[in-house]
């Protein structure tokens, strides 16, 4: 099985509290990934992660480093972007940068061929999955569509593929 991980593809990354130019140029770069894979569903899975904070998130040590209300449950910029939604995809909600829960459900639905990530915030949230999926699966082709991914900055952005490709996750297509 082939698996597109969407990361954080949320409206406060996108256009909201802490969106950028680079979130909002991906889009339809994103929204044509998707679109690809949706169209094999035999062979293909998607799954989104979807930043999810509470009424205690500053409480936090994220929400101490950054004091910036974002991603609160139910809110309108706690979505995912509505045009990149697919039927039959699966969200999981992670309350922090990475997600132990997305390498478990990838591991327990068996026969992993390759992931591929796609998303944001490249420095933060995309490298921190990556790095949790390469650990779960060290001999599963995990790759990441620079294409289709954005940082906080473009130079955090570029040092996070630098990192990424030291650990051997490919990246096939650099900007």
């Amino acid at each position: 099985m082939k698996y597109l991980v969407v990361i954080d593809m949320q409206y406060d990354f996108v256009n909201g509290t802490l969106g950028t130019p680079e979130a909002v140029a991906i889009l339809d770069k994103v929204k044509n990934k998707i679109s690809a894979y949706h169209e094999h569903p035999e062979n293909c899975r998607i799954l989104y992660t979807q930043d999810t904070h509470t009424e205690d998130y500053f409480y936090s040590q994220e929400g101490r480093y950054l004091p910036v209300i974002h991603c609160m449950k139910g809110t309108e910029g706690w979505n995912i972007v509505k045009e990149l939604l697919v039927p039959g995809a699966e969200i999981i909600e992670k309350p922090t940068f990475g997600s132990l829960e997305l390498a478990e459900r990838i591991a327990a639905a068996g026969d992993v061929e390759n992931i591929e990530l796609v998303g944001v915030c490249t420095d933060i949230c995309v490298i921190s999955n990556a790095l949790i999926l390469k650990a779960r699966f060290p001999e599963v082709p995990i790759s990441i569509d620079s294409r289709c991914c954005a940082g906080v900055t473009p130079e955090s952005h570029e040092r996070a593929i630098a990192t990424m490709r030291m650990c051997h996750i490919d990246i096939p297509f650099l900007k």
